[in-house]
């Protein structure tokens, strides 16, 4: 697994750049259910070529409300926040919570018990992030955002939270590849109608646009939620959500390359202290993961 974690960390972080660059070429919604909708199409044209089993059907509504959860309300809610101003350091800031909600949360649904290591190692994370991700919310700040933007953002992190533990239930013994199919197809019914309700028409073609939507609906939807619901179903869902605590520190470190923004010694000391708690979380997981269920 620790190959895999690696691949779905760096795809997974790229989400912030994608976010960053889409909104200068196109509405939130309208965007996001055009890449959900490719990535379903991608993995129905998988699922037909290796006649993959698709579910019962007393399971589908399960895997389109895991969308809708998952891509849908989380990604929904992060674009939107963003667009109304919310600076990406502070919805990368609530995102970095969403370990811990999903600690809480598995106990509750999962009867999963977090060891101390993952307690220690969620809360170095999470402290870490804050120092990578401080420095630009403090210049930038959060200051004269209506709080509904703030209700949106938080809604966005409990709604990542809820779909990631979903992904534990009776739907796990589904096959991958047919799960993907229905849930993205969850996630664009649900940004497709928020999309109609608010209006949303903004496309400008071209390369960026075309180049962020074939990155995002073929890597980042097609390949890294893929990765994480492969995680999930193998491992604690808290263990692997501590893995996210790495994307807002990546993506820093990826603005700086890309946009020159740069990074202060305390943003490269809070990337460390992020990385060692996601090693706390996560050293002996292969070992204590249960094998695939109804597989």
């Amino acid at each position: 697994m620790p190959a895999i974690a690696t691949l779905f960390i760096l795809i997974w972080s790229t989400g912030f750049i994608v976010a960053k660059e889409v909104a200068r070429v196109a509405d939130p919604n309208l965007f996001l259910a055009v890449r959900c909708g490719l990535a379903g199409l991608l993995y129905l044209g998988i699922s037909g070529v290796s006649r993959a089993r698709w579910p019962a059907w007393r399971e589908v509504p399960k895997h389109l409300v895991a969308g809708m959860l998952l891509q849908g309300g989380y990604l929904g809610g992060t674009y939107w926040a963003v667009g109304q101003g919310l600076p990406p350091g502070v919805m990368a800031l609530l995102g970095a919570l969403q370990p811990l909600l999903t600690a809480v949360l598995a106990i509750a649904v999962l009867r999963e018990i977090p060891t101390w290591r993952t307690w220690v190692g969620l809360l170095l994370g999470v402290g870490g992030v804050a120092l990578v991700l401080g420095p630009g919310v403090a210049t930038r700040g959060g200051g004269g955002m209506p709080p509904a933007v703030f209700v949106v953002a938080i809604a966005a992190v409990l709604s990542l939270t809820a779909g990631t533990v979903l992904q534990k239930t009776s739907i796990a013994g589904a096959d991958l590849r047919t799960s993907s199919v229905l849930q993205n197809a969850g996630a664009a019914a649900m940004v497709g109608t928020l999309a109609l309700v608010r209006g949303e028409s903004r496309w400008i073609t071209g390369p960026l646009l075309w180049g962020t939507l074939a990155w995002a609906a073929l890597v980042l939807s097609g390949l890294g939620t893929l990765l994480l619901v492969w995680m999930v179903r193998r491992g604690r869902a808290a263990n692997v959500a501590s893995l996210m605590l790495l994307a807002p520190p990546l993506a820093a470190t990826e603005s700086y390359f890309l946009f020159d923004d740069r990074l202060t010694a305390v943003q490269i000391a809070g990337f460390a202290i992020a990385l060692a708690g996601v090693f706390l979380c996560n050293p002996a997981q292969a070992s204590r993961a249960p094998g695939p269920t109804g597989r």
